[in-house]
């Protein structure tokens, strides 16, 4: 599951653009909490800890216990903007959550025994079709991963969400159909290799059949 992590953030009594640029100035990054049927906070983060957060991996699927003043709220982080140029985040919406809510959240995909995937030792290429696997659970049983297995993944097989035990009460949003996680490719190469000895084999038959 996504673990809970402790972030500190302070009330901002101004909102508007020009008190957000202020906020920025003084090494603050203003975000916004809101749901759980409560008004909205504006409210403002520490720069360094929120991009050590940010930089750590994960930030979109971890729930946070984000205490403002003295009060602790637990919430889900839904979108960081960042600036267009130097990627420095400007803004965040978090969403309150309590440990009965439904979330939907997109969770990263790690693949596991890749050095002993026959499909890879053969000479495949894992082409990944999707990094992350959107997913509907309870806000306190987020997985922090989706883990598919390639022990057993052949040249040409395709992956997908099926071949994945997903845990208790944690669902695919995508439901009509059993999409595709990866597939292992034949690299171009390798494929010229096996049409070029095909090519021989037919030479040789036609060969002993002229004979």
């Amino acid at each position: 599951m996504a673990e809970t992590a402790v972030l500190a953030a302070s009330v901002r009594s101004r909102t508007g653009k020009g008190a957000a640029r202020a906020t920025r100035r003084a090494g603050r990054v203003p975000a916004v909490v809101y749901g759980n049927d409560q008004s909205p906070v504006s409210i403002s983060l520490e720069d360094r800890e929120l991009r050590r957060h940010l930089n750590s991996g994960g930030f979109f699927n971890t729930v946070f216990d984000l205490s403002i003043d003295g009060e602790t709220s637990r919430v889900l982080p839904r979108d960081v903007q960042l600036h267009p140029v130097t990627d420095v985040p400007e803004h965040v919406d978090f969403l309150r959550v309590g440990g009965s809510s439904t979330v939907t959240v997109e969770v990263p995909v790690e693949f596991l025994n890749e050095e002993d995937c026959p499909g890879l030792r053969a000479g495949g290429v894992l082409n990944v079709v999707r990094y992350g696997v959107e997913v509907s659970c309870r806000a306190d049983a987020i997985p922090a991963s989706i883990r598919l297995d390639l022990a057993r993944a052949e040249l040409g097989d395709s992956l997908h969400i099926s071949a994945v035990t997903l845990p208790d009460g944690v669902t695919p949003t995508i439901t009509d159909r059993d999409f595709t996680i990866a597939t292992i490719v034949v690299p171009s190469a390798v494929a010229s290799e096996h049409e070029a000895a095909e090519d021989e084999d037919e030479d040789e038959e036609e060969v002993e059949v002229t004979e």
